[in-house]
């Protein structure tokens, strides 16, 4: 708990309008995604760099933990302040500063919403790729602090390949410019790109600098339906290995399938999984390659291919894929969906295997697991269903999720390649670079030698990660 008098300081420093001290408040602002939850013990919305500053200044002082937030869909649990102290939330910062695309960049203020910067910048025949699931609601901030992507990183990268340039309050509230508004830049250390990914420990993030590149001419989505998902994991290696680089190539199992349908009433092809496969470019490449990706599906043990240019259908098509997190909630009665071992890569070629033993692995431990993602470079998710309540259940989930990790390290692939680490990942993390958290610490320490930044994440993190949770 912070004292009156620390409160007192915090609000002529950030303004007396924009701290939130409310029990219900701190309460909601406890919550991001993830399966966790701890309040703060207060709140202070962000409103520019100065402020930010000064409030960060007084948090290292005061030896006051700080989380930047920005719309809370974070699944790792990084948006959690587990050590109570601010929650700094900057959605309210959502100003798009300058555009100029004859130079291929942008420049935002970290609470801009991802979708409503791709509109704008579609009006003048442009966009920002990365494309996450959450596009409608997350921050441009929040996706450089995860390095976020989604299903179009296989052909365009994710959100690390687009920032040139950046803002960041250090922790002793020092503001340092870093990057630059150039596409090629070889001076010194590429701090901004360390920024990426760093998930609030190192500083928090105040403006935005993204490259820009054309929109596409045209897209085609390709649906293949197949009655054996280790098929369909070896058609999407198939696709790739043909030379062929679609903008999208995804995987849903016949669990995601029934709990959309149920859902969503989308009708999708009840099967054991069925691959989506989006090409983009100029309209006589776009048709060349939609039939390439269908005769390869074929091949490969496809039952039924169909494909469409229609705009309207591919709109339902990705809103079906993008409806899976919230529908898996809706798969059994008890069940709930929760956000676990949720976000592995492994190598494209490794793609069957891994489906395999995802099945094999909820099989021995009595649990469901539905198996989607962006497999096209080899990212999956797994969405572990439970009853939250019901005795042993999270022990079992546990089990699974680190036979799962297990498995994807043992495969050469990584525990996250697009959420981050927050909480939930952090025990395999650890495992996967035990090489580097010497000079991860250093790091940290280094820069941050309070510990006020983000406290007790990523390679701090102890214990288990069944801890800290939303549920009762």
């Amino acid at each position: 708990m912070l004292s009156t008098a620390i409160l007192k300081e915090i609000m002529e420093v950030a303004g007396e309008e924009n701290v939130i001290t409310s029990q219900a408040g701190l309460y909601t602002y406890g919550f991001d995604a993830s399966i966790h939850h701890h309040s703060p013990d207060v709140v202070v919305r962000g409103r520019n760099t100065a402020q930010i500053s000064a409030l960060v200044k007084l948090a290292n002082q005061r030896n006051i933990p700080i989380v930047a937030r920005g719309s809370g869909t974070a699944l790792s649990g990084q948006a959690i302040p587990i050590h109570g102290g601010i929650i700094l939330d900057l959605s309210g910062m959502t100003a798009v500063r300058e555009v100029r695309v004859e130079d291929l960049y942008c420049v935002v203020e970290p609470g801009v919403i991802y979708s409503r910067l791709n509109n704008q910048l579609a009006r003048k025949g442009f966009f920002f790729p990365p494309s996450p699931g959450s596009a409608d609601v997350c921050t441009i901030g929040g996706m450089v602090a995860c390095n976020a992507s989604g299903m179009r990183a296989i052909k365009y990268g994710a959100t690390r390949d687009y920032v040139l340039a950046m803002e960041v309050v250090l922790p002793d509230g020092k503001v340092m410019h870093v990057g630059t508004n150039t596409i090629k830049n070889s001076s010194g250390y590429q701090l901004e790109k360390l920024m990426v990914g760093s998930e609030g420990t190192l500083g928090i993030i105040t403006e935005i600098t993204l490259r820009l590149l054309p929109l596409p001419e045209k897209r085609a989505i390709a649906v293949a339906s197949f009655d054996d998902i280790e098929q369909a994991g070896q058609g999407i290696s198939n696709v790739i290995a043909s030379g062929l680089l679609p903008s999208g190539l995804e995987i849903m199992d016949s669990v995601c399938i029934r709990a959309v349908n149920r859902s969503m009433q989308m009708g999708l092809p009840e099967c054991d999984a069925i691959i989506l496969a989006e090409v983009d470019g100029p309209e006589e490449i776009v048709r060349r390659d939609i039939e390439k990706v269908a005769d390869i599906c074929r091949e490969s043990g496809a039952r039924d291919v169909d494909f469409t240019t229609d705009e309207k259908e591919m709109l339902k098509l990705w809103k079906g894929r993008k409806g899976v997190l919230p529908s898996l909630s809706r798969y059994g009665r008890d069940s709930v969906s929760v956000s676990l071992a949720d976000d592995m890569s492994v190598p494209i070629s490794k793609l069957p295997l891994a489906i395999k033993q995802f099945q094999e692995i909820a099989e021995k431990h009595g649990i469901v697991i539905g198996t989607y993602g962006h497999a096209g470079d080899g990212n999956l998710h797994t969405k572990v269903l439970i009853n939250p309540l019901e005795e042993g259940a999270w022990g079992r989930a546990e089990a699974a999720v680190d036979g799962i990790y297990r498995a994807v390290l043992a495969l050469g692939g990584t525990v996250s390649g697009e959420h981050g680490i927050g909480i939930s990942k952090a025990p395999w993390m650890q495992i996967e670079r035990r090489d580097s958290l010497e000079v991860m610490e250093a790091i940290k320490r280094a820069v941050d030698p309070q510990n006020i930044m983000n406290p007790g994440k990523i390679m701090q993190w102890k214990g288990s990660i069944i801890q800290y949770l939303r549920y009762p």
